[in-house]
């Protein structure tokens, strides 16, 4: 054997044995791929895509959207007139109050009480009558009250949007 016909006999011997180390220590363990064939199944992950979760009406429920009946259109309730509850005045949780929309002329007023799904919808019969739904009626007095069955039950400034407990000011 000549000297280059030796140089290129190490060169594929070193080869393969490179390629045989390289192929043998990628290879896993037996008892590494037997632990993982044994164990548990991985659970996948909440799949809820975030913002999915449209009502009928196309409003995004995540980001605090609810469908307006007067105004025909998704609107967040806490950025309506807001009316603290009257048993409770000294509570500032924003989740206690009513939230009031008006539709374009003024004679309707739709109410969000705490705690109900459903809003409801006061009639006004002229501009100087109160709005009145079943036992339910909205007056003007220094802003806006709400009575139940002739007992005021949540007042407010008539102000819209959330407000800084205890003064006037709007939240940023």
């Amino acid at each position: 054997m000549c000297y280059g016909q030796k140089n290129a006999y190490m060169l594929k011997k070193n080869s393969l044995l490179l390629l045989f180390i390289v192929v043998c220590s990628c290879k896993p363990d037996a008892k590494e791929t037997l632990a993982a064939l044994n164990a548990k199944p991985k659970v996948a992950k909440d799949s809820t895509i975030v913002g999915a979760d449209k009502d009928e009406n196309g409003c995004l429920a995540s980001a605090g959207y609810t469908w307006s009946k007067v105004n025909k259109e998704c609107v967040q309730v806490f950025s309506g007139i807001g009316l603290a509850p009257i048993a409770k005045s000294n509570e500032t949780d924003a989740a206690l109050y009513s939230y009031v929309f008006f539709n374009e002329d003024g004679n309707l007023a739709e109410v969000f009480l705490p705690n109900q799904d459903n809003s409801m919808i006061l009639s006004r019969e002229n501009k100087k009558s109160p709005w009145i739904y079943k036992e339910y009626k909205l007056i003007t007095k220094n802003g806006y009250v709400l009575e139940k069955s002739n007992l005021a039950i949540f007042s407010g400034d008539g102000e819209a949007g959330s407000k800084i407990s205890g003064t006037d000011v709007e939240e940023d």
